[in-house]
């Protein structure tokens, strides 16, 4: 289980690209080297954080990782100035309480189809496209409070899995096709495409 406590906790936000997300920073590592994407209420149970979360009648979505939190609000929440105040209260007072952010061993019963880890199974254009993921794409989409996961690669096709502020976001096609379809292109020539496949 993945805990915190024990410590001053302090958080600041973030506006990420898509208006109708806002990333929540920590001063702590909350879900060192992973994420957790809770796309719906019903899906939060790995994430005693996000379950708390979604008691708060404006939060659509919650996604975790590293250091963060990335909140997507409900279309009928007007701002985030007007929730903000109260979120960052509730994330601070709830790990400095040690609250559990994350239960592995829920995750591990989850069907995780979506990673960037390369397995020993993985083809030599699959292990490419993993690691440029990983060490290209994944400390970008980070800064704005996403992910972006592989899925599956076939005929030349890359398919992707956008997650936290990513998901739905206005400029993630372009984020997508001049960014990462062209950076993958140029550096592994099998590929001929890289498309989003939505959850």
């Amino acid at each position: 289980m993945i805990t915190t406590g024990n410590t001053i906790v302090s958080i600041y936000t973030e506006m990420t690209p898509n208006p109708e997300t806002m990333k929540f920073v920590a001063n702590k590592l909350l879900y060192p080297g992973k994420s957790l994407d809770v796309a719906e209420e019903s899906l939060a149970t790995p994430s005693p954080l996000a379950k708390e979360l979604f008691s708060f009648p404006f939060i659509k979505s919650v996604f975790i990782a590293s250091n963060f939190v990335t909140l997507t609000k409900t279309t009928d929440t007007e701002d985030w100035q007007d929730v903000i105040p109260t979120i960052k209260t509730f994330l601070k007072e709830y790990l400095e309480a040690g609250g559990i952010v994350v239960n592995e061993d829920e995750v591990a019963k989850m069907k995780q189809e979506a990673t960037n880890v390369v397995s020993a199974d993985d083809d030599d254009v699959v292990k490419r496209v993993k690691e440029l993921l990983e060490n290209y794409v994944k400390p970008a989409v980070e800064m704005d409070g996403g992910a972006i996961q592989f899925k599956s690669y076939n005929d030349g096709i890359v398919n992707l899995m956008l997650q936290g502020s990513c998901s739905g976001c206005p400029s993630s096609m372009v984020t997508l096709k001049a960014g990462i379809e062209g950076m993958m292109k140029r550096m592994i020539p099998e590929v001929k495409e890289v498309v989003a496949e939505a959850e």
